[in-house]
């Protein structure tokens, strides 16, 4: 770590989160002292305010298979990446964030209030330093782990060398642990109405981010042979056990707006009192209000210029016979509108006749068809605009201003479509369930047809999917259990960033990235400028022939002409002996004396 961690964030603890009129209130520098501050409840927030504003989830993800950008490739998912020379957001960002943690959980530590309101605010100090330990735990593996802010720039602990991934992760459980105990329920919270207070963390975000992580190790440790087995086991059972304890505090699916709407209105729907799936959001906002005096982020805006889904999941949904395109009936052939991947006909409205085509329902829901309903401009969702662009402009695929993939409407708000204050989940009970399933069948090898159920088929209920995932079924199809119960969780959370890390856990990385980046069929009637590209010469290198190839490389696996193949195989790659791990910034090293090593493949 570089000394400018310290220096940097110790410039950086003065922010204050308060109402509606102004939500950013920087109290001088010169007032931030331990002489007349860490004396009442109202610092101790202010200090904590700090470490909602430096959490910001990832509006998109290029690092996986599931999404493609609009500039060039994603040299993480692509393979060209190298050592960073200087260090970069990826390690010092999170430190810095610890820093901020640490410091309030020192200073705080005596201040002379209630002791159940002064462990509520040390609790969030704690459930963020977890939060940023186990970002870095997954990306590099052994960190240093550093517990207490840093006494100056000659501080030992500045050359501190990297401690094993296992006691990083138990003092996260430690951590997490005692948040549980200490931070208000989701009961608590439902009658909360202050815009920001109302995302405060809660127990249910705590309990649910120790289930993420010892998922997360359980199966890391357990496919990377970085553990024995019973090492990995207790994690998976830290799983377990938060599920369990998580079933108690009223957690459910969000199903208010029925099986044609509920999986994209719970994006939007921002109270606790009726949104019971959020375990953990950012907020943003104050809502109806932009400008200066608002905080922002651009996810619509993303949804239609910086990122969109790939063919290849596409491909990865179900058809509406729960089985997958290598074994259903139902595939159509031939393709050759946009709207057949999805089930429909040209119009984006009429289902393929005799359900031919039928899917999922969560892919129609998730990504925009051509001539979408949706692009009405009166389209809502709940109270939100959702149609494509307020401009007037219908959606066309293949500008190419844009990526070459199927535009995301998880989230996405025609009306907020440059400067968005819906808040970002970040945990929600649909991860839980489909987390909770997938511990079980690693711990146990097994998963019962109740506990599927309880899990799986909950998520297929809420969208009205109406074929359940059974043990018979699996066995009367040739299925693979685990596969179904891995599809089932990247079809749910698509486009919600946990791909790159479930590939990385799973070691199924080395076999998807090096793959071609395919995106949408391509039809002149249906295309941005559809004739001019029909005619463009270099027309034949980026479609496949009949067969999914390119100039005799099969760049797409199945036979279909004119898909628009975003990344050839041939620029692609995957390291296994390297790649799993980041490299950590050279900088950092020398800055160490040494104390910090390479991950193995990156010297």
């Amino acid at each position: 770590m570089k000394k400018n961690i310290f220096i940097v964030s110790i410039l950086c603890l003065a922010v204050t989160w308060i109402g509606c009129d102004d939500m950013l209130d920087v109290t001088s520098q010169t007032d931030f002292t331990d002489v007349n501050f860490w004396k009442t409840e109202s610092d101790l927030k202010a200090a904590c305010n700090r470490l909602y504003q430096e959490f910001v989830p990832l509006e998109y993800d290029l690092r996986a298979d599931d999404q493609v950008g609009r500039f060039d490739p994603n040299e993480i998912s692509n393979g060209s990446w190298s050592i960073p020379t200087q260090t970069g957001s990826n390690w010092n960002n999170p430190y810095r964030y610890i820093f901020t943690a640490n410091n309030i959980l020192i200073k705080a530590e005596n201040t002379p209030i209630n002791e159940s309101i002064r462990n509520r605010y040390l609790s969030e100090a704690r459930f963020f330093r977890a939060w940023h330990y186990f970002e870095l735990v997954s990306k590099y593996g052994d960190v240093p782990l550093v517990l207490e802010p840093f006494e100056g720039t000659t501080d030992p602990e500045l050359k501190m060398g990297r401690t094993p991934r296992e006691t990083v992760i138990q003092q996260c459980y430690e951590d997490l642990e005692y948040a549980a105990t200490w931070l208000p329920t989701r009961a608590d919270m439902e009658g909360v109405s202050d815009e920001f207070d109302r995302r405060r963390v809660t127990r249910s975000a705590a309990l649910g981010l120790i289930l993420r992580i010892g998922l997360h190790e359980g199966t890391m440790q357990k496919y990377h042979n970085l553990s024995s087995e019973s090492v990995w086991k207790a994690h998976l059972q830290k799983s377990l056990d938060a599920y369990n304890k998580l079933k108690t505090e009223g957690h459910q699916l969000y199903t208010n707006q029925g099986v044609s709407e509920s999986y994209l209105a719970m994006f939007f729907d921002e109270e606790n009192s009726s949104n019971k799936e959020v375990l953990l959001s950012k907020a943003y906002g104050p809502n109806g209000v932009t400008g200066s005096n608002a905080l922002l982020h651009t996810r619509s805006y993303s949804s239609d210029v910086n990122f969109t889904i790939t063919r290849s999941m596409v491909d990865y949904y179900l058809y509406a016979d729960g089985l997958p395109r290598e074994k259903s009936p139902l595939v159509y052939t031939p393709e050759t509108s946009f709207n057949h991947a999805l089930g429909y006909q040209a119009d984006g409205v009429t289902p393929i006749p005799g359900g031919m085509g039928a899917r999922d329902p969560r892919l129609p829901m998730s990504v925009l068809l051509v001539n979408d309903p949706q692009q009405n401009l009166d389209a809502k969702i709940l109270d939100v605009l959702v149609s494509y662009r307020l401009s007037g402009l219908s959606y066309f695929p293949h500008n190419a201003s844009k990526p070459s993939g199927y535009l995301c409407l998880k989230g996405f708000s025609g009306l907020r479509w440059s400067q968005d204050y819906t808040d970002r989940i970040a945990i929600r009970w649909g991860e839980i369930l489909i987390s909770y399933a997938e511990a079980l069948f690693e711990m146990n090898g097994s998963i019962t047809d109740a506990q599927l159920n309880e899990t799986v088929n909950k998520l297929r209920e809420r969208v009205g999917f109406t074929v359940p995932l059974t043990n018979a079924f699996v066995a009367a199809n040739g299925l693979d259990m685990l596969e179904e119960i891995r599809r089932e969780r990247t079809v749910e959370l698509m486009a919600e960033n946990r791909r790159y890390a479930d590939i990385i856990r799973w070691k199924i990385a080395e076999k998807v990235l090096p793959k071609a980046v395919a995106g949408a069929l391509f039809n002149q009637d249906e295309a941005f400028n559809g004739p001019s590209q029909e005619a463009d010469p270099t027309f034949v290198d980026l479609y496949t022939d009949p067969s999914g190839k390119i100039n005799g490389v099969q760049e797409y696996p199945y036979p279909i002409a004119k898909i628009r193949i975003a990344e050839k195989a041939s620029t692609r790659k995957f390291d296994p002996a390297k790649d799993y791990f980041y490299p950590i910034p050279s900088y950092e090293i020398s800055q160490s004396d040494g104390n910090i090593t390479q991950n193995p493949g990156w010297q």
